[in-house]
């Protein structure tokens, strides 16, 4: 594969020059589309009510949301009270991340100590504090169930009979085809997720992610959609999306960056043999992002510099097991072993 000269940075500069983004940094947290539409309280009580079957008015919303804790590219999290409850929310749009309830609870123990006064610890009476709930609203690409309860056990080491801490985190997949019952009961969410939905169609269609955000835009105008969120940010909610969509090429860069760096080191340590696996697991993983965008194994295969064939062969294995990058490396494994690693990798 040649070697791209394309770096993070670079990335960030190119988008900024096509489409007027001020580049993001660790410093500058962005917010997304989605959390920027439910900052509006009469969104967020929506919301709740949706969530909790129980009525709620725009003045019983009150925010606490924490700045740059859990992403630092583009805040996706949020958190808000709502009379004696205080809901943690977050949106994911690519593979879900199994640590989710761990980083809840790391967000939850920030947000107490805003919320409860540091001196009032140390008395002896009793802080009433809201009861916690966890939200995960899916709304990525792969096949996910309509409703998946992830738990903090889940990551213990030792898993004892009985807990001394639990947090339990309840995952919605919003994605409009999958027709969650909460999408009925809160109409800002249901548009929010045809907003999206009707981005991945021009960009199935072949439109460029930048194109397909701004005429999805304009079909919210032109529809109805988000009609006042819509007004009320205008580009802002261009930006923000164009944010959003590059995350996962970001990402995409940083395994390209590191299929190169592995190999350089395998150079140096004249372990062919792990640098072959290792190019290999890294090309798995740059299929998957690239499958997730629907792409064709001959756009693949070109935008990777593979032979068809040997793209081919990885993307059947790959969307068997539903893009799990272990999963496919570990098909592969009785292949890599019975021919040493030339059937598949090609050295």
């Amino acid at each position: 594969m040649g070697k791209s000269n394309i770096t993070e940075r670079n990335f960030a500069v190119t988008m900024e020059a096509a489409a007027d983004i001020t580049p993001f940094s660790n410093r500058e947290v962005k917010s997304s589309a989605f959390t920027q539409l439910f900052r509006e309280p009469e969104n967020a009580a929506q919301l709740y009510t949706a969530l909790d079957g129980k009525e709620a008015s725009p003045e019983d919303i009150n925010y606490t949301t924490l700045e740059d804790v859990l992403f630092v590219a583009r805040k996706n999290d949020m958190a808000f009270t709502v009379r004696n409850r205080v809901l943690v929310i977050s949106e994911h749009q690519s593979t879900l991340n199994q640590n989710m309830p761990l980083r809840s609870v790391i967000y939850y123990g920030r947000t107490m100590e805003r919320l409860v006064e540091k001196r009032a610890l140390y008395r002896n009476r009793l802080i009433p504090i809201p009861t916690p709930e966890f939200y995960i609203f899916y709304n990525g690409t792969q096949p996910y169930p309509l409703e998946k309860t992830l738990r903090l056990s889940d990551s213990y080491i030792e898993k004892p009979d009985s807990l001394m801490l639990e947090l339990v985190a309840k995952v919605i997949n919003i994605n409009l085809p999958e027709n969650h019952a909460i999408l009925r009961k809160c109409r800002p969410l249901y548009e929010y997720s045809w907003f999206i939905q009707r981005i991945r169609e021009y960009m199935r269609r072949g439109q460029e992610r930048d194109t397909a955000v701004i005429q999805a835009v304009k079909d919210c105008e032109k529809e109805g959609i988000l009609a006042e969120f819509v007004r009320k940010y205008g580009s802002e909610v261009v930006n923000m999306l164009f944010t959003q969509f590059n995350i996962d090429d970001a990402l995409e860069v940083r395994y390209e960056e590191g299929r190169e760096d592995g190999i350089e080191q395998g150079r140096k340590e004249g372990k062919e043999e792990g640098k072959e696996e290792g190019e290999f697991l890294k090309l798995i993983k740059l299929i998957c992002l690239k499958l997730k965008k629907e792409k064709t194994v001959k756009a693949i295969a070109e935008e990777l510099e593979e032979e068809e064939s040997k793209i081919s062969q990885i993307c059947a294995v790959a969307k068997k097991c539903n893009l799990d990058v272990d999963r496919i490396y570990s098909e592969f494994q009785a292949v890599l072993e019975k021919d040493d690693g030339k059937a598949i990798t090609g050295h």
